[in-house]
């Protein structure tokens, strides 16, 4: 790599963060010349008019090229599309080289924005399949999963390509876009799942946040993930694709009185990934920012008034851009459980738990913990793990309010089942995510009553770390007690865990609580 070409390049990106190519033009046989990081082109011709002034047939223009290691974030390939246009459509491919052993290799994202620009956070946003697709299509009344339908006007668009790891060699492009005239079409309206089922007013109702579709990265249709939603009995989900909201429209007739869908959305940066759970539909939230922009508040906000929360995800995931670098004050609640129980877990639970220490201290407010599935295709489990809320009724504001309070725990699968309080000597009582106040001397009483934990074992956590365990019986069924006093005890969760499977560190979990808060009074 020579180092000007970096150089070069971060200047022509300039604030934006993103490189500009030369344009690619359809007005004649001869697409425009490259730009920085542009190369060859080339294309075909169109068809005759329609007899009505309109053309028909397509044109298409190929453009490669090759992007030095350092390259922005993001790489703007301009497209002029002209009147006329019914569909465009895209192919990419890049090169793979050998690389050495601990050396990343080439992986290159694509989408597009239309018209109206690609400011952050503009309107200009029409879909992005990351590296899930090697090509893609769009028109009025239809388009490719992670795209979206709507008109094809004429102006300036913006294919987008996301090099997301550079070799040392560097990443070869190659390019193709294809415009096919003709009649425009017509935009069918989306249809939205309702914001309520029927429920079974105040009670506990499961859940599973992040779920992935074809609308991404996921191999499953919607269909096939509401039917996997019901089996694993969960009450509610949310559909989070990547980057999109293509796929908030695609949920049409697959709710029901028994599963409420919600809409969101995993907005995934270079610097790690948050799920916005439960947005407005059709709302998009945009990802492309890193921590060192300090731009994250901006779409934090922006998730809370398209009425979701803000949940970073995995936040110790090991996967390049996964790990959580933006700091947990704006989040709503923390994703501390990602699929099957895992080391990462681990590492994200011990880091959640000192911010219940710091809050118990006066410093700063505390954040739920939440789990999902992140499934994506088999063999992910939905609904492993899932997230159980107190809610009013099942609706999204009432989860919503549930989750915000606190009032969750989760479980590996709707198998296990549990309760957990704190007591006083004179009947005070506090439920999960709840506060009880009294005396610092006063003793209280944990209780857990858990069912569908055969082989596992019973903790609390405190403050202090894990102060009691106790194994279950076979049946994997009982109720657990342990005494205390608010001098002794800011907090208690609880856990339920199986034996443990990999040496130092204690077994998978199956199941484990929010906090109640002991507060001294006087």
């Amino acid at each position: 790599m020579d180092r000007r070409d970096v150089l070069r390049l971060s200047a022509l990106a300039g604030a934006t963060g993103a490189l500009t190519l030369g344009r690619v033009s359809f007005a004649d046989a001869t697409p425009a010349a490259g730009a920085p990081g542009g190369g060859s082109g080339g294309g075909k011709g169109s068809g005759p008019d329609d007899g009505a002034g309109g053309r028909t047939g397509e044109q298409t223009r190929r453009v490669t090229g090759h992007l030095p290691m350092g390259v922005p974030d993001f790489v703007h390939l301009p497209v002029e599309v002209p009147r006329g246009v019914r569909e465009i459509a895209v192919s990419y491919g890049y090169d793979r080289p050998t690389v050495p052993e601990g050396t990343v290799g080439n992986a290159c994202d694509i989408g597009i924005f239309d018209e109206r620009g690609t400011d952050l956070g503009g309107a200009g946003f029409r879909g992005w399949s990351g590296g899930a697709r090697s090509e893609f299509f769009l028109r009025a009344d239809d388009a490719t999963p992670g795209y979206l339908p709507g008109p094809v006007n004429a102006g300036l668009w913006h294919i987008a390509l996301g090099p997301y790891t550079v070799a040392p060699q560097g990443l070869s492009y190659d390019v193709t876009i294809t415009l096919r005239y003709g009649p425009p079409g017509r935009t069918p309206r989306p249809v939205y799942p309702p914001e309520r089922a029927r429920g079974r007013g105040r009670a506990w109702y499961r859940g599973d946040n992040h779920l992935h579709s074809v609308h991404s990265d996921g191999r499953r249709t919607p269909a096939e993930i509401a039917a996997l939603a019901r089996a694993a009995g969960l009450d509610f989900l949310t559909t989070t694709e990547h980057n999109t909201t293509s796929g908030h429209r695609a949920w049409e007739g697959l709710w029901g009185d028994d599963l409420l869908i919600l809409m969101g959305e995993e907005v995934t940066t270079r610097n790690g990934h948050v799920v916005a759970m439960g947005t407005d539909p059709g709302v998009f939230i945009d990802w492309r920012y890193r921590a060192r922009d300090n731009a994250f508040g901006k779409y934090a906000r922006a998730v809370r008034r398209a009425g979701g929360l803000v949940i970073p995800a995995h936040p110790h995931a090991t996967c390049i851009g996964c790990n959580w670098k933006f700091g947990l004050n704006e989040a709503d609640a923390v994703e501390v459980w990602n699929g099957p129980y895992g080391p990462d877990d681990e590492v994200t639970l011990a880091e959640w738990d000192n911010t219940l220490v710091a809050h118990a201290r006066g410093r700063g407010d505390w954040l739920p913990a939440v789990g999902h599935s992140d499934a994506h295709r088999d063999p992910d489990v939905v609904g492993l793990p899932q997230t159980v809320v107190l809610a009013d009724d099942l609706s999204r504001r009432a989860l919503q309010d549930g989750i915000r309070a606190g009032r969750v725990w989760i479980a590996e699968s709707s198998k296990v089942d549990l309760s957990f309080s704190v007591t006083g000597e004179r009947g005070e009582h506090a439920g999960i995510g709840e506060r009880l106040a009294l005396s610092g001397a006063s003793g209280v009483t944990a209780r857990l009553t858990v069912s569908g934990a055969p082989g596992c074992t019973v903790s609390f956590v405190t403050d202090q770390g894990r102060v009691h365990a106790a194994a279950l019986p076979p049946s994997g069924a009982d109720t657990v007690t342990w005494r205390t006093t608010p001098d002794h005890a800011a907090y208690i969760r609880a856990e339920v865990r199986h034996p443990a499977t990999t040496p130092g560190l204690p077994g998978p979990m199956a199941a484990l609580t929010n906090p109640v808060f002991l507060d001294r009074r006087g």
